[in-house]
């Protein structure tokens, strides 16, 4: 063989050699590439999933105070009767809807009346839908017309006296505006029977604080939300806005309040709930 013939054998050699080394270096390459894709996939579907499972969580921590179908949790308390007599058959469900009705009435005679649920909470969220339908009942306070209330942070149901108005409490005051008047009466303003709330670090001493909700007429639904952590703060929201912000609910003699019952009022004006719902609040 001579040296030109030995030398091109050579080149074809190395000329092979690079050609698998391009092949084998490419299908590193492409290998790599595709394991890449795979691990993101995998990651994504599996980020998914965890997200599903995540608020799937977030809605099974959802506690259904009102089941729709009856007034079980919940326990009447009128002014001038005794623990669990529904008088008049005010407190009742129909149509899926949890009623104070006074249909049963003739008249009014000051028998506030309030509905507890079973449970006291400190921390928690409670969301509500709630209307206010037909006529105030005949010899109703004006004050009262349009008016119920979520009474939170109170006593309970059993240390009410039997001739007691209201439970000492917070009361989230849910309010409609007059059907021939103008004049504002914003929702989720508060009352305070036999208590104080702080707010901007004063001590408020009027019985009714305004909210900056607005107001609202007919039979038209709104949606509330109460977010409670215990004396720390609590808000009121109206279709997802603050409207009002205060701490330190305390009774009148300066004792804090940290949990309590929750409950509805009847004072005169038939009013519907739709939703009553919970969810507890890590401390």
């Amino acid at each position: 063989m001579s040296i030109n013939e030995n030398n091109h054998s050579s080149k074809e050699v190395i000329s092979t050699i690079k050609n698998i080394m391009k092949n084998i270096i490419q299908f590193s390459i492409n290998l790599f590439s595709s394991v890449l894709m795979v691990t993101a996939c995998y990651a994504k579907e599996t980020t998914a999933v965890e997200t599903d499972t995540t608020n799937k969580s977030d809605t099974s921590e959802w506690i259904q105070l009102f089941n729709g179908k009856d007034l079980t949790g919940w326990t009447p308390k009128f002014k001038g009767h005794d623990l669990g007599v529904n008088f008049k058959n005010t407190f009742r469900v129909e149509n899926g809807m949890l009623k104070v009705s006074y249909d049963e009435y003739k008249k009014w005679n000051n028998n506030f009346g309030h509905l507890f649920y079973k449970d006291e909470f400190s921390h928690y969220v409670l969301r509500a839908e709630y209307r206010f339908v037909g006529n105030q009942v005949a010899g109703g306070p004006a004050w009262a017309l349009r008016n119920n209330g979520f009474m939170i942070h109170g006593q309970s149901a059993e240390s009410m006296k039997k001739d007691q108005d209201f439970p000492n409490s917070i009361e989230v005051q849910l309010l409609g505006g007059a059907p021939d008047s103008k004049k504002p009466r914003p929702t989720l303003s508060i009352c305070t029977p036999g208590t104080r709330i702080v707010m901007n670090g004063k001590l408020i001493k009027p019985h009714v604080i305004k909210s900056k909700g607005p107001t609202f007429y007919g039979d038209e639904w709104v949606a509330i939300e109460i977010e409670v952590r215990g004396s720390e703060v609590i808000r009121h929201k109206v279709n997802g806005k603050i409207v009002m912000e205060y701490n330190k609910p305390q009774l009148d003699n300066k004792t804090l309040l940290e949990k309590g019952t929750i409950s509805i009022q009847a004072e005169s004006h038939p009013t519907e709930f739709r939703k009553i719902e919970l969810k507890v609040l890590k401390k």
